[in-house]
C-alpha cells in the first residue's frame, strides 16, 4: 500500500483496515472506530497531562515487577468482537490510543501495541472528547476482546472528570455490560476492582491543581 502523508488523502467517509492506518504518516493523531476515522482532540492540557502523570506514578510503583505492565499513550490498542480470533492487520477495523491501560496477559502485546483488549483503561477527558469517552468507546470497551485469552471485552474501565475532580468506576459483569461499581470524588481513596491491594488516593491525582 502507498504511504500516506495528508490526511487530505483519505476519503472520511470510506471504512479502513488497522492495515491501511499503518501506512500513515501525516501529523494529524486519528484513531479508527469501526473502519471510520476519528480525529483525536489536540494536545492534552496541562491539567490532563498533570493528572496522567499522577495515575501513571502510581501504577507504576504498584506494577513494577509483577506481571502486569502500565501502558501511556500513545499505544495502539486493536479492538474486535471477543468472539472472534486474533485477526491480520486487514481484518481489524478500529484502533484506539487510552489515556492509561494495564494488560495482564504478555501474549496480546506485540511490536506495534496491544492486538485485543487491556485488562483496565482509564480515560481521561478533555473538552471536546466526552462524547466519544461516554458513548462509543464505552460500548467498544464491554464488546471487545480476545477470545483465546478472555472470555470479555475490557474488564475494568475508569473515566475521569477533571473538572469536577470526580472518577467513575465501570466493571463489566457477566453479560458483558458496564455496571458503575463506584463513583470517587473528594479525599476518596480510589480502588480498582481488579487490583483491591491497589489504593490511588484522589488528593494526590488532583493535587496539582492548587496553582491553577
Amino acid at each position: 500500500m502507498p504511504i500516506i502523508t495528508q490526511l487530505s488523502q483519505l476519503d472520511l467517509n470510506k471504512t479502513y483496515s488497522y492495515a491501511d492506518y499503518l501506512t500513515w504518516r501525516f501529523d494529524e493523531t486519528v484513531e479508527l472506530i469501526k473502519g471510520k476515522i476519528m480525529l483525536m482532540s489536540p494536545a492534552p492540557s496541562v491539567r490532563h497531562q498533570r493528572i496522567s502523570m499522577n495515575l501513571s506514578g502510581s501504577l507504576f510503583n504498584f506494577f513494577k515487577r509483577k506481571q502486569c505492565q502500565v501502558f501511556a499513550a500513545p499505544l495502539d490498542v486493536r479492538l474486535y468482537d471477543r468472539k472472534k480470533s486474533i485477526l491480520a492487520s486487514q481484518d481489524i477495523h478500529t484502533v484506539v490510543q487510552p489515556d492509561l491501560c494495564v494488560i495482564c496477559n504478555p501474549e496480546i502485546l506485540d511490536e506495534q501495541g496491544c492486538n485485543g483488549a487491556p485488562d483496565w483503561i482509564i480515560e481521561i477527558l478533555s473538552k471536546g472528547n466526552s462524547k466519544r469517552e461516554m458513548q462509543i468507546k464505552y460500548q467498544l470497551y464491554a464488546e471487545s476482546g480476545v477470545q483465546e485469552f478472555r472470555s470479555s471485552g475490557v474488564q475494568e474501565y475508569w473515566i475521569v472528570y477533571p473538572n469536577d475532580q470526580v472518577i467513575n468506576q465501570f466493571v463489566l459483569d457477566e453479560q458483558g455490560h458496564y455496571q458503575l461499581n463506584a463513583m470517587f470524588t473528594d479525599d476518596d481513596v480510589a480502588i480498582p476492582q481488579l487490583f483491591p491491594d491497589l489504593g490511588i488516593g484522589l488528593t494526590d491525582v488532583f493535587e496539582t491543581w492548587a496553582s491553577e
